[in-house]
């Protein structure tokens, strides 16, 4: 896979798990665990895209 369908894949991925965390946090009960593993994850990815695109 080259650098640029990785960045997209991330990106994608990145996209989702944000639309996850909103759809959670909206939930008259937010499950926290759940919150915190969805937004290491993404941070996990941005942090993975700032690596791989150039300055």
């Amino acid at each position: 896979m080259s650098i640029q369908g990785r960045i997209e894949e991330l990106s994608n991925r990145h996209r989702k798990l944000d639309e996850q965390i909103s759809d959670e946090q909206k939930r008259p009960t937010a499950d926290e665990v759940r919150l915190h593993d969805l937004k290491r994850k993404k941070l996990k990815i941005k942090e993975e895209l700032v690596t791989l695109r150039p300055n």
